[in-house]
């Protein structure tokens, strides 16, 4: 069975900082693009950060500057770390796994593994 485990969340003051870790079983991340996305309740999951299997990237445009996206096949865990961190990046983050085209990054349906979500508050 394929699982992605989510870790990392928690609590924090504005402008302080957590590491998302997005680890994975049953499969390689050497074969996978890896997706960092956030949820808040009554909104649409919307993409924060991907690593392709070759280690290109994107950045939400809100994040841009303030997140990194990480990859290390050997241990098969990609994070994101996460600094400066603001009131409206609250919300519970996902990571996911897609085999799909990297053109295809935003596109939540293309990926085929989720984890369980970690949640992030972070307090003003």
């Amino acid at each position: 069975d394929v699982q992605l485990q989510a870790s990392g969340g928690g609590l924090v003051q504005a402008g302080g900082s957590l590491r998302l870790s997005c680890a994975a079983s049953g499969l390689s991340f050497y074969d996978y693009a890896i997706g960092w996305f956030r949820q808040v309740p009554g909104k649409a999951r919307e993409a924060v950060a991907c690593i392709d299997k070759e280690g290109s990237t994107y950045y939400a445009d809100s994040v841009k500057g303030r997140f990194t996206i990480s990859s290390d096949h050997a241990k098969n865990t990609v994070d994101l770390q996460m600094n400066d961190l603001e009131p409206i990046d609250t919300a519970t983050h996902y990571c996911a796994a897609t085999t799909k085209p990297w053109r295809y990054r935003l596109v939540r349906s293309v990926y085929q593994y989720w984890g369980q979500g970690t949640q992030v508050t972070v307090s003003s």
